[in-house]
């Protein structure tokens, strides 16, 4: 546990998220019950003093920041402290200042430093994209991201590769009158260890899949008249798993679709097939019969303890299956989802999966980091698996990048998330040609994408108010089913007044 004082609402948040970055198991608190303080296995105060400056016309500020760090709640013995005055101009200025203090003094109380430094929010490539806007050489976008973030040189090599590709294949996107559209599906075979997200498993809503597609298929059809006059440039659907859909399920869906939207102009048509276990010849000939494009098979892992661990009941050899089918119907452009520090997992582990996947020889490759969510059975039941190791290194992060760039992939699109193992990061990696556009759109927040379906959110891109608004539908999917025509209304609402 980690007692943190701290006199300023808002550099709490940032304090947290520093903390976290560094003792990632650590539950931090700001009090603790009376004769309790001896709990605390680190203390830390910060004390923010600001004298606002006089005659300027800007936000200027002196602060005058002093950090303590005990390694017992009695505060008898500071092993660290630093203290330091600074002019801020603004909040983006003063957060960073005070960022850098912090990792400063984490830095050298644990030996460690982190690849992204004080990079904290999921889209590190948009301060890049700006500053290739601006003309800005690779150089000097290295320089500025140590000097202002403490990113490391690989890093920000691979933030201006991302950024490189994505400035490259949005080119061809019209922001102002395009759009994409998502259509969730929350079903799935099981409820993997590790995910968070809005899903039900198929054995008990089975009886009500149609009952769901008739809801989001009336959602459709508002969405289709309330964009008539924007061009659709991507469709997505994801969830869930998509391929829990039977074939004559999915078939409906899809050709409903395509009678009610214009898909002339469709740049990608995506479906998320996801769970080996969920797909079968009959579905990918109902998809490839509609012209989707581009379908992931998503492993996690290819090493068969693992996937009965975390709750996903296939095989291996059935991802290799499921692989072969897909190419054997005429899929010429498959993504491959992993995900890195999963529990027990080795590099060993790690080192066997890629070996086992670059032998399928897949068109993408996404690489997330395990990022332990609040609502994840992993979190609820930690203390079951908190003896398993989740392991993520920087070697083995670069293997996986190795692995990528000898399959002839290069990085196109990165996020990162909180409570990530290692505070590294999520990675596409694809073949050129095969890039997944929906993926950076939904990253960049570049373009509007509308979406349908429980847990659904539609978000609304006003380019050059540099602006974006979300609509969101209610993640119940009985609350859905019986309140579609809410959903319906709250887009109704938003667009229209």
């Amino acid at each position: 546990m980690i007692l943190l004082e701290i006199n300023d609402a808002e550099q709490e948040n940032d304090s947290r998220v520093m903390l976290k970055a560094f003792f990632p198991e650590a539950k931090i608190v700001t009090s603790v019950p009376e004769g309790h303080e001896e709990e605390a296995e680190l203390f830390v105060q910060v004390r923010v003093i600001k004298h606002q400056m006089t005659h300027t016309e800007n936000d200027d500020c002196d602060r005058f920041i002093r950090i303590y760090f005990h390694r017992d709640a009695s505060k008898d013995h500071e092993e660290y402290e630093d203290e330091r005055s600074e002019t801020a101009s603004g909040k983006k200025e003063t957060r960073n200042c005070f960022k850098r203090m912090m990792y400063d003094m984490l830095s050298a109380l644990t030996g460690r430093e982190l690849p992204w430094g004080t990079l904290t929010g999921v889209r590190p490539t948009k301060i890049v994209y700006g500053l290739l806007e601006e003309n800005k050489d690779k150089q000097e976008i290295i320089d500025y991201l140590k000097k202002e973030y403490y990113v490391s040189t690989r890093k920000g090599k691979l933030a201006i590769k991302v950024a490189e590709n994505e400035k490259r294949l949005l080119e061809k996107i019209d922001y102002n009158n395009g759009y994409s559209l998502y259509a969730g599906i929350p079903f799935c075979p099981t409820t993997c260890l590790y995910c968070s997200f809005t899903s039900y498993p198929l054995a008990v809503w089975r009886d009500r899949v149609d009952t769901y597609v008739d809801a989001m298929l009336k959602e459709m059809t508002f969405t289709a008249r309330l964009m008539k006059d924007k061009t659709l440039d991507t469709f997505y659907m994801g969830g869930g798993t998509p391929t829990t859909l039977e074939a004559g399920q999915l078939d409906r869906v899809l050709g409903f679709f395509e009678s009610t939207f214009d898909t002339s102009k469709l740049k990608e048509y995506t479906i998320e097939a996801g769970r080996p276990d969920s797909i079968t010849k009959d579905k990918l000939m109902v998809m490839k019969h509609h012209g989707v494009n581009r379908i992931s098979i998503n492993p996690q892992t290819m090493n068969d303890d693992t996937l009965k661990l975390i709750g996903r009941h296939h095989t291996v050899s059935q991802v290799k299956e499921a692989f072969k089918l897909a190419r054997g119907c005429g899929f010429d452009n498959i993504n491959m989802d992993l995900i890195i520090g999963l529990p027990g997992e080795t590099e060993e582990h790690i080192k066997r999966t890629m070996d086992e996947v670059a032998a399928l020889a897949p068109d993408s490759l996404t690489v997330h980091s395990l990022a332990i969510k609040r609502a994840a059975n992993l979190n609820i039941f930690w203390e079951k698996y908190k003896a398993y190791s989740m392991i993520n290194t920087d070697d083995i992060i670069n293997m996986t990048a190795d692995c990528a760039s000898a399959m002839g992939m290069e990085p196109y699109y990165l996020y990162r998330q909180k409570n990530m193992a290692g505070n590294f990061e999520n990675v596409g990696y694809s073949k050129p040609g095969r890039e997944g556009i929906y993926n950076i759109l939904i990253m960049e927040e570049k373009q509007t994408i509308m979406a349908v379906g429980a847990g659904a959110s539609t978000k609304v891109v006003f380019p050059e108010e540099n602006r974006i608004e979300r609509v969101e539908n209610v993640k119940d999917v009985k609350t859905y089913i019986e309140n579609v025509d809410e959903m319906i209304d709250r887009k109704r609402r938003f667009f229209y007044g």
